[in-house]
């Protein structure tokens, strides 16, 4: 696999985030997308543009103001005088690889024009539809909640990015190592091309495949349907947020290199699969949650022992 080559290239650029960028190669190989929650300044964009140069794919930015309209996204379609007729003006979400910076400083309107491109793998416009370049990856960020002039994304619109992580400040020594990493050059200049799209496409084939037995099944059903009966939880984990479960812990057999699925891959994806899927009373932590129902639910081998 050309996997840890990719990821000791991006490590490079982004020091000191070798879990978070092993987890979002995880959620691209599970053909997902990514939601990143963060601070400015921390490294999103540079993560972003890194793991497009090292994959060769052909990457577009969306800075998401209150001014960008779903035309923006999706694109229109013009009148072209010298062919007499309508021409369709690509949106910038034709692209391989798209960040989306700030996804929540824009419209409602604005951000179901991305979240549902993202779920179809195509756009309309004006009923005609036009297919995404495969593969189509989508990573987005969005401050803080709570942030000046930000809006929350619709719960309902949440569990269309297969995981939520936080990348967060570097530690001290990842940060002198940074400083002293772009005194003379900038790392991100020099990343080489490792993967294509083809050998992409074909390394999310191979996730498809690995094995999950029927005892991993039925626990992560066990485990996703707690989240629906538990006390303070108000909205609890979707079918869809449990095949997220399965697609994830597949991506990290993976990267493991095992044909099959084992119970630690499972545990090893379950609260950046969920947590962001979840609706919560007040003052309630969904990790401390999804812990605790983890802990109370035995695993296959717990209970064949």
């Amino acid at each position: 696999m050309n996997t840890a080559a990719l990821l000791a290239e991006i490590n490079k650029v982004v020091r000191g985030k070798e879990a978070e960028i092993k987890k979002i190669l995880m959620a691209m190989l599970a053909d997902g997308h990514i939601l990143l929650e963060d601070v400015p300044g921390v490294g999103k964009t540079t993560m972003a543009l890194a793991f497009s140069k090292a994959m060769n794919l052909h990457f577009n930015r969306i800075q998401f103001t209150p001014d960008v309209t779903a035309s923006d996204i999706v694109g229109f379609n013009y009148f072209d005088k010298n062919k007499n007729q309508f021409v369709y003006h690509e949106g910038a979400i034709m692209a391989n690889f798209v960040l989306g910076d700030e996804i929540n400083r824009t419209s409602s309107r604005t951000q179901s024009a991305l979240l549902e491109a993202m779920e179809e793998g195509a756009v309309t416009v004006d009923g005609t539809t036009y297919e995404l370049p495969k593969p189509f990856i989508v990573l987005a960020t969005q401050n803080p909640i709570g942030s000046a002039g930000t809006q929350p994304l619709p719960q309902a619109q949440l569990d269309r990015f297969l995981i939520k992580v936080s990348l967060g400040y570097p530690d001290f020594d990842s940060q002198v190592a940074l400083l002293r990493d772009r005194q003379t050059t900038q790392p991100l200049e020099h990343v080489p091309a490792i993967l294509n799209a083809e050998m992409i496409q074909q390394m999310k084939q191979d996730v498809q495949q690995i094995r999950i037995a029927d005892a991993l099944l039925i626990y992560i059903t066990k485990v996703t349907v707690a989240t629906r009966n538990h006390t303070d939880i108000v909205q609890g984990i979707s079918p869809r947020g449990a095949l997220a479960v399965c697609k994830m812990a597949k991506a990290h057999a993976y990267l493991a290199g095992r044909s099959f699925v084992i119970p630690e891959d499972i545990l090893a994806v379950w609260q950046d699969t969920c947590a962001h899927c979840l609706v919560v009373g007040n003052h309630v932590n969904c990790n401390e949650i999804l812990a605790r129902i983890i802990e109370q639910t035995p695993t296959p081998d717990e209970q064949l022992a």
